[in-house]
């Protein structure tokens, strides 16, 4: 309970990051530095002042498990309801493995909630399987097949990220390959079709889930006073999506278009 984290966000009552209604935990810190990152605010481990309509907001604070928690069983009623419970993202919990471990483990044994992670993997595994006994979902970002290219768009090589994936399909309590479709980095057929046979190949995901870019996270950069990566794309229509969406379900595996 006395365990410290930095987290900037705790958002209640979403529906997209694991199964029923979850309390998302945003912490501090990242080791990719994705070029469409919508919480960019999350990608430095210090803490930071951002512009937010005129104001200037602190973003980040370290909080014990216990403070944390006194706020995600606030809403215990929707998450028996519901099957949810408490999602971890960020930034990148596998950097602050202590503080999620321990988070993680008092929702599961103090208060037998389902617990999920949304994650890259793009850590040692022996970090990764500190979570593992007190996790029930890994979603897992798988980005691109393409080792130079995944590289280019996000400063890291895919290899590690893809091994882990490997193992975590033979570890994990339920694995959900998750894949931010990005104009101009991986939103070819061909390149859904790759992942989708990568997925299907771990033999162990029955779900994934496509997440179409979003240019939500432009004012953060403007707040931060940072240069806006993805300059004027668009997300892509509904009529791609859905042909994405058709083209990786060609493998045999289940593909939902959001989280």
């Amino acid at each position: 309970m006395n365990t410290t984290g930095r987290i900037f966000d705790i958002q209640k009552f979403s529906t997209h990051d694991g199964p029923g209604i979850r309390t998302i935990v945003f912490l501090k810190g990242c080791v990719l530095r994705c070029r469409w990152c919508c919480n960019p605010e999350s990608q430095n481990y210090a803490i930071e002042q951002m512009n937010q309509n005129g104001k200037i907001k602190t973003i980040g604070r370290d909080v014990t498990v216990k403070e944390v928690m006194d706020v995600v069983v606030q809403d215990m009623p929707y998450y028996r309801r519901s099957g949810g419970g408490l999602t971890l993202s960020g930034g990148e919990c596998l950097t602050q493995p202590d503080f999620a471990s321990a988070l993680l483990r008092c929702a599961k044994e103090d208060y037998g909630l389902s617990t999920a992670i949304e994650s890259t993997a793009c850590a040692k595994y022996e970090t990764i399987q500190k979570l593992l006994p007190y996790l029930d979902w890994y979603l897992m970002d798988i980005k691109h097949i393409n080792p130079e290219k995944h590289k280019a768009f996000t400063t890291r090589s895919n290899e590690l990220i893809l091994e882990n994936a490997k193992k975590l399909a033979r570890d994990a309590k339920n694995l959900v390959v998750r894949v931010p479709v990005i104009p101009t980095f991986n939103d070819e057929e061909s390149e859904i079709l790759d992942i989708a046979r990568f997925a299907k190949s771990l033999g162990t995901v029955e779900q994934m889930h496509l997440l179409p870019y979003h240019r939500l996270g432009y004012d953060k950069y403007v707040g931060l006073d940072r240069d806006y990566p993805m300059g004027d794309l668009k997300t892509p229509t509904a009529e791609k999506m859905a042909r994405l969406k058709e083209v990786a379900e060609s493998v045999g595996i289940n593909v939902m278009i959001g989280g």
